[in-house]
């Protein structure tokens, strides 16, 4: 299992819902900015949105353990190798992460709880 790179691409706002939908006064994603860089490996990265890791955890694992050497979908998706691109699950500001698989071996920061 090796670590996983995960960017912060862009955070977003559609104001066309937002303005139907939102709170007054909602923007962009207050928790996350634009190049912001975690590395995942058996846990959520510290400081990373919980709501994004449950939106996205499934391709950092997937990365992890090998799979996009090739192309993630057959190649109908992403055209580069060991890369993901995903968004949190927030659909008025949403968040687009950059997921890329590395060659830097996981290690445990944490005690698991038994």
């Amino acid at each position: 299992m090796n670590r996983v790179k995960i960017t912060v691409l862009k955070t977003t706002l559609d104001v066309e819902l937002a303005r139907e939908y939102g709170a007054p006064g909602l923007g962009a994603c207050p928790m996350l900015q634009a190049g912001q860089v975690f590395y995942a490996d058996y846990a959520k990265p510290e400081g990373l949105c919980d709501e994004a890791w449950k939106a996205i955890y499934q391709y950092v694992f997937a990365l992890a353990h090998g799979a996009g050497k090739e192309l993630f979908y057959y190649g109908d998706w992403i055209g580069q190798p060991g890369v993901a691109i995903c968004s949190c699950n927030d659909g008025l500001r949403p968040v687009i992460f950059k997921l890329e698989a590395t060659q830097e071996p996981a290690t445990m920061h944490y005690v698991p709880v038994r």
